[in-house]
């Protein structure tokens, strides 16, 4: 195989620093302060993303019961019955009547976890001027930006850039042996890239062949480079080869270490459909997440994808609007999400993983004349898990919204991924701003029972130490409390662990001092501040954060 080819068919990134917990370890004296902060920076938690390849209609998986007659009367072609064998499934009748809604009759599996209060349904989730391109909408999801931002990095990205810092240089190490994220299926969103533009995810099918793929590459690799911008590529090409041989094995191994439980995970949808609908392809991939995360997998984010939903035609079978391609869809989801949510319990892991679905748009409101939907605005979201706070998120849309051509935004996405990320994955408030979710922080989802608190239990137990502002983007005051006399030395490390100022704080003595910095001369980014006495227990830390 050629190297160019293995890079297209890898996606995979290469070769950061030894990272202990997900931090970095730097060849300085601060290694082992470093190392206990880390322990408890980063958390064994999981975030598993749904993607819904299309465009979801989100009125035919949420069904409004309060508007059951205007929903009807605007798509009377595709609607969900109210009534007979196959009506839609009434999800809560104890919610107020804004908020009662049925869910697609084949979503059987939601409903269980819905009433095991392990599900919450979001409504009408979309952005500000959602533009209707497929690719392009996509990406503004992807990238945590609003309708008319360009950005080369997507916020899962930002987020383990945050965590991980330098990216590919020294990965994997023996505290992170695996990748960063994973994306099972071909190529690599915009989602995991950071910000200047690499993939920190990898892109596989199935672990065990990723791992005969990568080890058909016959060529060996190149020694001696040209001292031009040339060798620095073919350096660089060298060193992802050998972090995705090195991959290749973790995932076998760690693939062939795991095991599923005895649920039996769905294939084919038993109702009516087209024949390219009937197979559940969303199935087999979470069978693998669950797999992995069975065999001792530390990767923090899977992105998994079913396509299909850009139902412009024949979304419903003529004689019967509960069957057909959409509907062999949601059982796919909602049956398939139920499988692996069991086979989590059952292996322990359960605790550990979040799901969630995201979708491009919705659809318009009005059906068509043939039989589908046309590409629209908000729709509804689904969150998984034994942490989430179960129930419905947002009410359905009003009389006066359905004779309009779109449903109308409720709540901006950025609510519910700030949640998932700052609530389940445990984001600090540094981490949000690398993310570039701080403001919607305050208006994030309250969709998660289990809130990791440990970044700020730690920095509120480790010796005392603090920035104001932080982050800043010029003067800041450094406040700390010294213990023990001693000669001191004041120390900034960049998020590579270079020193980048280092100054004399002479004799000292126990008590609260403060310092002052000037940082409007310093790159953006991650930095650690660190006051060293002249014995490992006077030392103290914090990290602080430059923006422009």
């Amino acid at each position: 195989m050629k190297r160019r080819d293995f890079l297209r068919t890898t996606s995979a990134a290469s070769a950061g620093p030894l990272l202990l917990g997900g931090m970095p370890v730097f060849a300085n004296p601060v290694n082992n302060l470093l190392s206990a902060w880390a322990a408890s920076s980063l958390n064994d938690r999981v975030l598993v993303i749904v993607q819904l390849h299309g465009g979801n209609d989100g009125l035919n998986t949420v069904i409004p019961v309060n508007n059951y007659g205007m929903y009807y009367n605007v798509r009377p072609n595709i609607a969900i019955p109210q009534n007979g064998a196959r009506k839609y499934i009434t999800l809560d009748n104890s919610l107020e009547d804004v908020r009662k809604v049925g869910l697609h009759t084949d979503m059987t599996g939601a409903k269980a976890l819905y009433d095991q209060g392990k599900m919450a349904l979001v409504q009408n989730v979309s952005y500000e001027n959602l533009n209707a391109s497929h690719f392009r909408s996509r990406d503004i999801w992807f990238m945590g930006g609003n309708y008319d931002d360009y950005l080369a990095s997507g916020w899962m990205g930002r987020y383990l850039d945050y965590y991980y810092p330098n990216y590919p240089a020294g990965y994997p190490s023996p505290d992170m042996p695996d990748p960063l994220a994973l994306e099972i299926g071909s190529g690599l969103s915009l989602a995991f890239h950071k910000g200047n533009g690499i993939p920190v995810s990898l892109g596989i099918q199935d672990p065990v062949a990723f791992y005969n793929l990568i080890n058909s590459v016959g060529t060996g690799p190149l020694y001696n480079f040209p001292d031009n911008y040339a060798g620095d590529e073919l350096r660089y090409i060298a060193e992802m080869e050998q972090q995705g041989n090195v991959y290749a094995q973790r995932l076998r191994d760690t693939y062939l270490a795991g095991n599923n439980s005895s649920v039996v995970y769905p294939e084919i949808y038993p109702h009516l459909a087209p024949q390219g609908s009937l197979r559940n392809h969303l199935a087999p991939q979470l069978k693998i997440v669950s797999r992995l995360l069975s065999g001792g997998s530390r990767t923090k984010i899977f992105l998994c994808r079913i396509g299909g939903f850009d139902t412009h035609a024949n979304q419903v079978l003529e004689n019967d609007t509960t069957m057909g391609s959409h509907a062999a869809l949601l059982y796919h989801i909602s049956s398939a999400v139920q499988a692996f949510h069991n086979d989590l319990q059952q292996l322990g892991l359960g605790d550990r993983v979040v799901t969630a679905t995201i979708s491009e748009f919705g659809r318009r409101i009005a059906s068509n004349a043939s039989y589908g939907t046309d590409h629209g605005d908000a729709a509804p979201l689904f969150v998984f898990g034994n942490c989430v706070k179960g129930g419905v998120f947002g009410t359905n849309p009003s009389a006066a919204d359905l004779q309009g051509g779109n449903l109308p935004m409720q709540i901006d996405y950025r609510q519910v991924m700030t949640a998932l990320v700052m609530d389940w994955l445990g984001a600090d408030v540094s981490a949000l701003q690398h993310v570039a979710f701080t403001e919607w922080v305050d208006s994030r989802l309250d969709i998660i029972d289990c809130k990791w608190v440990g970044n700020e239990e730690a920095q509120k137990d480790s010796p005392g130490m603090s920035v104001s502002p932080n982050p800043s983007s010029g003067l800041a005051v450094v406040r700390y409390k010294l213990t023990e006399s001693d000669n001191y030395t004041f120390t900034v490390y960049s998020e590579g662990g270079t020193a980048v100022i280092q100054r004399s704080l002479a004799y000292q003595t126990p008590g609260n001092k403060t310092l002052d910095i000037d940082a409007s001369s310093w790159a953006p980014g991650l930095y650690y501040l660190v006051i060293q006495g002249s014995t490992r227990r006077n030392r103290t830390m914090t990290k602080f954060v430059v923006v422009r």
